[in-house]
């Protein structure tokens, strides 16, 4: 194929924090690709139609957002609708009601959708889905499932969530020309759980979605401060409140800090607020941490950069992850990082990060010990995190991106994109993909 590709990106999703990392990506990418304006490709966002301008502000001058179809509303749509907040706990009771009064109904067997043509209208040479949605089309595709933590954790997810993993997962990681990983746990995962060719996955590391934020200036500090009535020293962790963000070992391993060691150690918590947190909420009491902890909800971008800055470090307790969003945010805003000691996040964090075991309250609190009372440390973190920056930005993201659209398509890849598709360093040692790289981009 010669000529620039025009690139259809699924990017169907519901803006303001309930896509959590996977919203951070998609808002990365195209940004990445907005900024590369040497191959001449076309790229077209789908976008839901009832967000359907939520990515113009966004948008590069190659890129133009469509929103898709809208699809019509059932009866138990509109009533999901009308419940709007009390949707969640309505559900809860209502369930535990059919449970006691009468057996399980049979799930339906979910069933990946069909494009119906249109997808194919736009004449693309290809479709991106980087959520894990997916609808088959005519057109060859490049999918990032992120990760299978379904396998590994089945109970955090309902049995209508497992059966929709198990059958769009497989089926989309099968038959798309091209697999999209962020790091290489997820494409060893892949390719035990799923048979896939190695062959047909590629590691693209992300960079950190802060990088293009408003930058946060000095006066900005004590507004924010003061917004959130923060208090003056505080770790600081961002993520919703998913069973697998360990929140509750975080909360004990607090507590006892205090209970044993006399340390009272503030904590503010970021990340839009789902089913589990009620639970969350009640352990908060019963540990009578009402006083040191705060959950401030979704945040603005530029609120979550003023709080990486103000933190006096990022704590990062997740169970499970398919990369390390999070850890590299808080390297890139110079938070010292402590997190969980799992494969992903080591990937990413390296030596610019301390570790704990997430299963433990007492290494949890150790490691809060460690890092909250030793300044020296949290100076030689934040060099560390400076240092390992260098290697992750958004323009080697979306140019690796941009190889994978023309390999997926199989059009003739340049020098460089088969440099980046292999996982060759020499670009990077010849400082073509350093820090620098950013400028100009953002």
């Amino acid at each position: 194929m010669a000529g620039p590709l025009r690139v259809l990106i699924n990017a169907q999703l519901t803006p303001g924090g309930r896509g959590g990392g996977v919203e951070q990506f998609l808002l990365g990418l195209v940004r990445a690709l907005g900024r590369l304006t040497d191959g001449g490709e076309e790229y077209i966002l789908i976008t839901n139609p009832r967000h359907a301008d939520w990515l113009n502000p966004y948008l590069g001058p190659n890129q133009r957002a469509v929103p898709a179809p809208e699809r019509k509303r059932t009866r138990w749509d509109r009533a999901k609708a009308l419940l709007g907040p009390l949707r969640s706990p309505a559900g809860t009771l209502w369930r535990g009601a059919r449970s006691v009064f009468s057996s399980p109904a049979p799930l339906p067997d979910p069933k990946v959708p069909e494009s119906g043509g249109f997808f194919e209208s736009f004449g693309a040479d290809l479709i991106h889905f980087p959520t894990p949605e997916y609808t088959r089309s005519a057109l060859p595709v490049v999918y990032n499932p992120h990760d299978l933590q379904h396998l590994h954790y089945p109970q955090f997810f309902s049995p209508a969530d497992m059966r929709w993993r198990e059958v769009f997962y497989p089926a989309a990681c099968h038959e798309a020309q091209v697999v999209a990983t962020d790091c290489a746990e997820v494409k060893r995962d892949l390719v035990k759980q799923f048979g896939l060719d190695p062959g047909k996955i590629f590691v693209v590391r992300w960079s950190s979605p802060t990088a293009f934020y408003e930058e946060v200036r000095p006066e900005d500090l004590p507004k924010v401060q003061q917004k959130f009535g923060l208090p003056r020293s505080f770790a600081f962790y961002p993520a919703q409140t998913w069973i697998h963000k360990n929140h509750i070992r975080l909360l004990e391993a607090i507590g006892l800090l205090r209970d044993r060691h006399g340390i009272r150690l503030n904590l503010v918590c970021t990340g839009a607020k789902n089913r589990y947190w009620p639970t969350i909420r009640r352990r908060v009491r019963g540990l009578k941490l009402g006083g040191q902890v705060r959950f401030l909800g979704y945040v603005s971008p530029g609120d979550l950069r003023a709080l990486y800055h103000l933190a006096q470090f990022l704590v990062f307790p997740s169970l499970f992850e398919g990369g390390g969003l999070p850890v590299v945010e808080g390297l890139e805003e110079g938070a010292p990082v402590v997190c969980s000691d799992i494969p992903p996040l080591r990937e990413y964090g390296g030596d610019a990060v301390l570790t704990f075991d997430p299963q433990s309250v007492e290494c949890i609190a150790a490691r809060l010990k460690e890092i909250s009372g030793d300044e020296a440390l949290r100076e030689r973190m934040r060099q560390r995190g400076r240092e390992r920056m260098r290697r992750f930005t958004w323009e080697r993201t979306g140019k690796t991106y941009r190889a994978l659209y023309r390999k997926a398509a199989k059009a003739v890849l340049s020098e460089e994109d088969l440099e980046l598709l292999s996982g060759d360093t020499a670009l990077e040692a010849r400082g073509r993909f350093s820090a620098s790289g950013m400028e100009g981009m953002i």
